[in-house]
């Protein structure tokens, strides 16, 4: 069995991670180890001392969901009178107050509503596209996708990206990915289909060309081993969409975070922050074909997210000037745009805006209120 010194120094000189070195990092304690090395080979793929973050916005369309997960505190019943879906002209509004504050980018989530048919996605996205041409829809779930493939009227699955793709569809967010093996999914949602549903989607996006980023979510009762072989699947798929030459650079990011048990059907115990730092390192150390780390601060709080900047994490995931799926299930963190440049400068990094595209916008010098223009060199 290999010792966690030379899985480390393996991954320093170039070396690639196999299920049993991902699965003996996991199952050690000796995190600080993990996390210099994430750093130094987050330093490698970012050597400017640059921490990026998005201005963005959740935008939850619609609570009703016939897919009914354990984990989720936020959905209700179609039926249920409790339920929603946000009327057009609100949704507008909230994109509108988006770019006043200087966002760039929606994340609109929200169930998989049986209720709205393909046309209701299709015909949203090209009135949005039409009122705001400049905003990047970085929106709907890979569960979500796959529900209007069911109300599509015999559509492919390919057929469906496009469409939505040519309605306004920017790229995918990798919502829903939740644990990538069906053991943990069978028993957490029943429903929401397989690993490789999830992964199907994905692929076929990246095939015509567009970007994605993969979530992983640790905390139901999944082994080291469904760990690992999440981080190897996702890092395979990249493998295929680098290999095929699509016209998509895949993966962009790999964003990791904790369950949040409170208000929920599924019982478990709140992962620590040591747990979510060794997952963040992990990640940074496996995923060698995907170039962005994100923290997640929503779900582990500001200064955990300003710890996993020396972790491997490069970017400070999004503003968030809305969200209400997590909040629902009891993290409440909310960060402003000048705190996450606090946060950013506490950390001893420089903040910079970002795109979805993580092109970088403007860079922050040492007073928040000073700004330069930054031309992204590739």
């Amino acid at each position: 069995m290999a010792a966690i010194d030379d899985i480390l120094n393996k991954a320093l000189q170039g070396g690639r991670l196999d299920l049993e070195d991902t699965v003996r990092l996991f199952e050690s304690a000796e995190v600080e180890k993990m996390g210099h090395t994430a750093n130094i080979l987050m330093e490698r793929k970012h050597p400017e001392p640059v921490t990026t973050f998005v201005i963005g916005r959740n935008i939850n369309y619609t609570n009703i969901c016939d897919v009914y997960c354990r984990f989720c505190a936020f959905y209700r019943r179609p039926g249920s009178e409790e339920g929603y879906v946000l009327p057009d002209e609100v949704i507008f509004q909230k994109i509108q107050e988006t770019i006043d504050v200087g966002g760039t980018e929606i994340l609109m989530q929200g169930g998989t509503n049986p209720n709205l048919p393909f046309s209701y996605y299709t015909d949203l996205l090209k009135a949005i596209k039409q009122r705001f041409p400049d905003i990047t829809m970085h929106s709907f779930s890979p569960a979500e996708i796959m529900k209007m493939k069911e109300v599509s009227n015999g559509l492919s699955l390919e057929q469906v990206i496009r469409e939505i793709h040519a309605a306004g569809l920017d790229s995918l967010p990798g919502g829903g990915a939740e644990i990538l093996d069906d053991r943990t999914r069978r028993k957490i949602s029943r429903l929401k289909g397989s690993w490789r549903d999830w992964m199907d989607v994905m692929q076929t996006a990246h095939k015509i060309g567009m970007n994605t980023t993969a979530t992983m979510v640790i905390g139901f009762g999944e082994s080291m081993e469904e760990r690992a072989l999440h981080l190897l699947r996702v890092r395979e798929a990249q493998d295929e969409c680098i290999q095929n030459g699509y016209p998509s650079e895949g993966f962009l990011a790999f964003i990791p975070w904790t369950f949040q048990p409170d208000n929920t059907n599924l019982k478990a115990e709140r992962q620590t922050p040591e747990s979510y730092l060794k997952t963040v390192a992990i990640s940074r150390i496996v995923l060698d074909n995907i170039k962005n780390l994100q923290s997640s601060w929503v779900t582990m709080g500001p200064e955990v997210g300003k710890l996993s900047l020396q972790y491997g994490c490069n970017d400070f995931g999004s503003t968030m000037i809305e969200e209400n799926v997590v909040s629902s299930a009891g993290a409440t963190y909310k960060v402003n745009i000048g705190t996450t440049l606090q946060i950013i400068r506490e950390a001893g990094k420089t903040p910079a805006q970002r795109n979805t595209k993580y092109e970088i916008l403007r860079v922050f010098d040492e007073e928040a209120t000073v700004e330069r223009d930054f031309i992204m060199q590739n």
